[in-house]
């Protein structure tokens, strides 16, 4: 083993998702393959991630408990990090796109970071690391 590959995010709709991750967040649509069953593979990043660098799997919930953890996989906590090289411009991106921000930017040690929520309410940190702060 040598690298995470993805990261599954539990999702009420394919579409309604990809439409939320590529749309408001930016990301690239890297693969949305059917499988049995109605289910698909369905696989977005942010851009100019590399084929061997980790991903998210929209996974649509299929059953009753599945569906229960949508939004809330994390118990409440940040769960997903976003990392960026300008801070600024992403924030603003994402808050014209209507990406919903429960802070305002903050300067931390490492970096500087808000915290923002996906379509479903899981909770993501927005973070530009101290290293690339201009």
């Amino acid at each position: 083993m040598n690298r995470l590959g993805l990261v599954a995010v539990v999702v009420r709709d394919y579409d309604e998702a990809i439409t939320f991750y590529t749309g408001a967040l930016g990301f690239d649509l890297r693969e949305d393959t059917p499988m049995a069953d109605g289910k698909r593979w369905v696989v977005v990043a942010p851009p100019g991630t590399g084929p061997n660098e980790a991903a998210v799997l929209l996974a649509r919930a299929v059953d009753d408990e599945q569906r229960s953890r949508v939004g809330d996989q994390t118990g409440g906590r940040v769960g997903l990090f976003l990392y960026t090289d300008d801070f600024a411009r992403e924030h603003a991106r994402m808050l014209a796109a209507g990406v919903v921000f429960e802070e305002p930017p903050r300067r931390e040690k490492y970096g500087i970071v808000a915290v923002f929520r996906d379509l479903y309410g899981n909770r993501w940190d927005l973070i530009e690391r101290m290293g690339s702060i201009r």
